[in-house]
């Protein structure tokens, strides 16, 4: 008797804590106070708000490019999920002075309103790309990291892009999250969906990668797909680093040069 009352006690603990992960997924995924503080910009940044069609509003931060012999295509950020928009957009603006930037508060990470989600998020960037493109004469090309990643890759099947630039990506955030919680049924629970690789497969862009070798958040296998995934892979970088070290690492901003040039190489 009592074996069975120790079962059930802990098949029903088992029961809330699954419960509770169920509840607080959209917090594990996306932990947007992690990302509330940003570095000050350089003058010329504008914060441009863009209202959604739910009554939220979008912020989207963009650091204009300096003296180029000609057009260059803009590079539009999306960082990962504990990212701030403000820090993305001025790491790429020292990267690459001589491309206008652009990178998007996500929905619900300050000052973007609202609660963030996978299909907010992919519909966000849409609104981005959106106002964007007018002033983007020679294109733009999508930067994800990690989340931000598979973002990039879903804009692509609604907007043309001049390349994807994927940096420590997942193919699928099902997948992801099994391989982190696998005493947890987490494909069942999860409702906010990432298939990146599966849809990267039916893409004609231009695409790079950039890996992290000792990541253990993104192991190789959650990566690896992404390489057989692309139709035309123009660069695939792995770099001896971790998934939050490798953006000190001395290779990676030529890394992330390169990675640009190969997607917008004609």
């Amino acid at each position: 008797m009592w074996l069975l009352k120790l079962t059930l006690a802990v098949a029903g603990l088992y029961a809330v804590f699954v419960a509770v992960v169920y509840v607080l997924q959209s917090w594990l995924i996306f932990p947007a106070g992690l990302a509330a503080f940003g570095p000050d910009l350089p003058a010329g940044a504008r914060h441009v708000e863009l209202a959604t069609e739910d009554g939220e509003r979008v912020v989207l931060v963009r650091l204009p490019a300096g003296q180029a012999a000609e057009p260059r295509p803009l590079l539009l950020g999306f960082g990962g999920n504990a990212w701030n928009a403000d820090a993305l957009a001025l790491l790429l603006h020292q990267l690459f002075p001589e491309h206008e930037v652009a990178a998007l508060h996500y929905r619900g990470y300050a000052p973007s309103s609202g609660s963030p989600s996978a299909a907010a998020l992919f519909e966000d960037a849409r609104r981005a790309y959106d106002h964007l493109a007018t002033d983007a004469k020679a294109g733009i090309v999508a930067i994800g990291l990690s989340v931000g990643a598979a973002v990039a890759v879903d804009l692509a099947t609604a907007r043309p892009l001049r390349g994807i630039v994927m940096v420590t990506p997942f193919d699928s955030l099902k997948e992801l999250a099994a391989h982190h919680y696998a005493w947890l049924p987490v494909r069942l629970l999860l409702r906010h969906r990432m298939e990146t690789a599966e849809t990267l497969r039916d893409l004609d862009v231009p695409t790079a990668v950039i890996v992290a070798e000792n990541d253990t958040i993104v192991p190789a296998a959650r990566s690896a797909p992404l390489r057989a995934a692309a139709r035309d892979l123009r660069s695939h970088i792995a770099i001896a680093a971790g998934h939050n070290d490798l953006y000190g690492h001395p290779d990676f901003a030529g890394a992330l040069r390169a990675s640009v040039a190969a997607v917008t190489r004609d």
